[in-house]
């Protein structure tokens, strides 16, 4: 759990290298192409799991689920899409859930509203209001009674560490995450998102006093931007000091984009991480 040597200090850069320490996009070569296979992959896969798509759980456009179910009273996981609270959707995300469908595992993708139409204060709202829809319709559904695991990636990865509070999560498994939202304050990333110090600090899960007491996952990419690479491992380091349970891990050679292939394979990385959550946690 200890910061990666060649992170550096974000507040000593100065404005062009703190945005690019912070640009994924442009750190990988080619990943606008791979987002497009990803938009293809999901289609089919939506395709697939038709019966139970776009779920409303609250009242603003965004504010919808897709449930892709393999079985009756089965584990279930729940996503939450990247694009630094401001891009994407869960659309283009369906084909994660092949990992953990595998296994059994039923599958929850949830729409969120963007910055700037929505405050960070609101989309962290979101989550907990999608979780409740979720908790409430779990018979019908087919979740089991044991709650489910949440898992995101990038600004998912954060909204996975805010959703941990929620009765109904009993788990965590945090991909690429952002957890203090200092570096991002101060970046370009906030014309968007239009946080201040108030609610940066507010929505920091590395700024809080300790966390909810369940186990939680964290990875990232062993070739992924410095910055993110240090608020993993810093975060790992956070809860393991207030004695709560954490696994960090780094996926070798992986990047900002590839790393997600550990949770699309069945037999993956972070879809083993995933299982075992399950099985940690179950009844």
């Amino acid at each position: 759990m200890t910061t990666p040597f060649d992170a550096p200090d974000w507040r000593k850069l100065n404005q062009e290298e703190l945005d690019r320490g912070l640009n994924n996009g442009l750190a990988v070569a080619g990943s606008a192409e791979i987002v497009a296979g990803w938009d293809a992959r999901s289609a089919e896969i939506r395709k697939r799991h038709a019966d139970h798509l776009d779920l409303r759980y609250g009242p603003r456009e965004r504010n919808r689920i897709d449930f892709l179910k393999v079985a009756e009273n089965a584990p279930t996981l729940l996503f939450i899409h990247g694009g630094y609270w401001q891009m994407r959707a869960k659309e283009n995300f369906a084909l994660f859930s092949e990992g953990a469908m595998a296994h059994g595992i039923n599958v929850a993708l949830i729409g969120y509203t963007l910055a700037p139409e929505a405050t960070l204060d609101q989309i962290v709202a979101e989550i907990h209001s999608g979780l409740d829809f979720l908790a409430a319709r779990r018979p019908d559904l087919g979740c089991d009674g044991n709650g489910i695991v949440v898992s995101g990636w990038s600004a998912g990865g954060h909204l996975t560490a805010m959703a941990l509070s929620h009765p109904f999560v009993r788990a965590g498994m945090a991909i690429s995450g952002i957890y203090d939202l200092e570096p991002i304050r101060h970046s370009y990333l906030n014309v968007k998102l239009g946080l201040d110090e108030a609610a940066s600090r507010r929505n920091s899960p590395m700024n809080q006093a300790g966390g909810p007491n369940k186990p939680l996952s964290l990875v990232v990419g062993s070739s992924e931007l410095p910055l993110l690479r240090k608020q993993t491992a810093d975060f790992a380091g956070h809860r393991a000091k207030f004695g709560l349970p954490v696994t960090y891990e780094e996926i070798p050679g992986a990047d900002h984009f590839s790393i997600m292939n550990e949770m699309a394979s069945p037999s993956g990385r972070i879809t083993t991480l995933i299982r075992q959550l399950v099985e940690r946690t179950g009844a």
